[in-house]
């Protein structure tokens, strides 16, 4: 009889897993709701302009809405909100006039020459100098605006109720009111 084959003198210490296939997913386009549509009048519900009314001015690719107060009147910039933070109101307005085909999500990204401070220059350094708004921001923003007044200022009561925050009391129903 002869030796069957040799037997190896190194096993691996953990099993060889075999490499996955990665198989890449299409995601969907975004889906809205039929109530949010541009010159929609919405209320913000989350984060810094919380109860804040401010006119929906179109959805961008990511399946964010792009929003402004205007500016003047409520204080809330042109911004990226998520539709499941907005509620949608009965109340709209005409912005076929306001043009913001230039206003993409690339329009909110931040600069890539943006480094991060290590620990020594975090406590050599000055005070973190507060952001500052670029030219190019402000200048949309006034674009924006200046249509936005114009047609707001034509609505009767609008620039009131645009500059009223929704807030809710202990006796109110939000299930039972009309938005």
């Amino acid at each position: 009889m002869t030796a069957a084959t040799k037997t190896p003198r190194y096993y691996p210490a953990e099993d060889a897993k075999p490499a996955k296939k990665v198989h890449l997913v299409k995601q969907n386009p975004p889906r809205i709701r039929k109530s949010i549509t541009p010159g929609t009048v919405v209320i913000i519900l989350a984060g810094r302009f919380r109860g804040k009314r401010v006119v929906c001015l179109k959805l961008l690719e990511s399946g964010l809405l792009l929003v402004s107060g205007p500016y003047k009147i409520n204080g809330v910039p042109l911004r990226r909100v998520n539709p499941a933070y907005v509620i949608a109101t009965s109340t709209k307005i005409d912005v076929s006039q306001v043009d913001v085909s230039s206003i993409t999500d690339e329009f909110f990204s931040r600069d890539k020459d943006e480094k991060k401070e290590g620990e020594q220059e975090f406590f050599a350094g000055d005070a973190p100098k507060p952001a500052v708004v670029s030219e190019q921001r402000k200048a949309e923003q006034k674009k924006v605006d200046d249509v936005l007044l114009k047609i707001v200022g034509s609505t009767e009561m609008l620039e009131g109720y645009l500059a009223a925050r929704f807030t809710l009391s202990s006796n109110d129903k939000p299930h039972n009111m009309k938005f």
